[in-house]
Order: C-alpha cells, then sequence, then structure tokens
C-alpha cells in the first residue's frame, strides 16, 4: 500500500496533540484538530482517513479510539531493537532519551571504539568488533549511525554486513548502500537553516 510520506510525518504530531487533551474530551472534530495545529481541515480529514476512516458527522472522532488507532498505525506498541556507532555526546544523549520507547524504539546498545565498558542508562557500549555477533544474535534491525562523517560509510557499510536495513544516520554525509537498505538523514543543517530563514520573515511553499 502506497503512503504519502508527509502524511506520515503529521500522523505523530496528530497523535502528540490527542494525548494532550483533558480525559474529560471524549469526542474531537477534524476542525479542531487543524486549527490548534495551524492545518488545512480537508488536509487532516485526508490524513486521519487514511488510517482510521472518517469521524462521525457533528461528532468527530473517538479521541481514546484514534489515539489507540494511530499508535498501532505507528507501530508504538511494536518496539524494533536498535543499535548505535557513535558513543560521543550525541550517541550519549540518544541513549539517554527514555521517549523513545513511547516511540516503538529500543535502543539496546552502543558500538565505538572507545569508551569501551561504559554504560549510559544501562545501555552498554561495547567495542566496534563486536558489532556483527551482536546484531546477528539480538535480529537488531536498526542501526542509528552517531559518528563523523568521515567514518560514515564505513560503518553503514559494516551495519549493512551485520545483518541491518534500515539507518538512522546523524552524520552530515550522503552514504551509499544497497538498494535493500532504508535510510533516513537528519540534517539538523537543513533544520536550523529552515528555522533560521522563518525566524527571517521568509514564506515557504508547501509541497
Amino acid at each position: 500500500m502506497k503512503f504519502s510520506i508527509s502524511t506520515l510525518r503529521r500522523l505523530p504530531v496528530y497523535l502528540d496533540f490527542l494525548k494532550m487533551q483533558s480525559e474529560n474530551c471524549e469526542n474531537i472534530s477534524a476542525t479542531a484538530i487543524a486549527s490548534a495545529l495551524k492545518l488545512g481541515e480537508v488536509q487532516v480529514r485526508k490524513d486521519l482517513g487514511s488510517v482510521s476512516g472518517a469521524g462521525r458527522p457533528k461528532v468527530g472522532y473517538n479521541r481514546k479510539k484514534l489515539i489507540e488507532t494511530l499508535e498501532n498505525y505507528l507501530g508504538y506498541n511494536n518496539a524494533k531493537k536498535a543499535v548505535i556507532v557513535g558513543a560521543g555526546k550525541l550517541g550519549e544523549a540518544l541513549m539517554g532519551y527514555g521517549g523513545f520507547r513511547d516511540y516503538g524504539l529500543d535502543i539496546v546498545a552502543a558500538f565505538d571504539v572507545k569508551n569501551i565498558g561504559n554504560a549510559y542508562s544501562n545501555k552498554p557500549v561495547y567495542h566496534i568488533n563486536a558489532l556483527s555477533a551482536f546484531c546477528k544474535k539480538e535480529n537488531i534491525e536498526l542501526g542509528i549511525i552517531t559518528v563523523p562523517a568521515s567514518s560514515a560509510q564505513v560503518v553503514a557499510d559494516l551495519m549493512y554486513e551485520s545483518g541491518i536495513r534500515a539507518l538512522w544516520n546523524f552524520a552530515p554525509v550522503h552514504l551509499n548502500v544497497s538498494d535493500d537498505v532504508l535510510v533516513h538523514n537528519e540534517n539538523m543543517a537543513a533544520s536550523l537553516a529552515l528555522l533560521k530563514k522563518q525566524l527571517e520573515g521568509t514564506e515557504f511553499i508547501t509541497d
């Protein structure tokens, strides 16, 4: 089934908003959601309809059922094991963020060539040479790259050899990977550039 990436990026935003509402809020309309999040009402209806069906006329969506539907669709109740390669400041921060479990991500260990034997938030740091055996034993599906750009390609190749087919890349570099590997680049420079331009008053079109 084909699904819009833009829609998928908005679904967690809807979910967070719904969870912030009072427990006394039994039903909520697409109009209310759109107004609060400054989105188009038609877009909200289309997004939610793609995973939950239409809301009831003059009633909207049952808030708790919609939360459950979104969590199930986003896989929040089906945690994926992940490892980090790069146990520096960024890797340490990611290991220490407990909220990932709420999003269906379980970071179980980190790998590096230093800081071996340390543990961050009860997550051990092993030598990079142990990556392949660990990933195959634990059936690791997702790898997080937090090494410098100069080392990222080598790490991506090693993760592939270890059986990992999904990469969350924080290194500011393009990775050359096989067609059967999924890559999401977390480009902080691009996000910062967008924020700065918006602060300067630049208007952007929606694409």
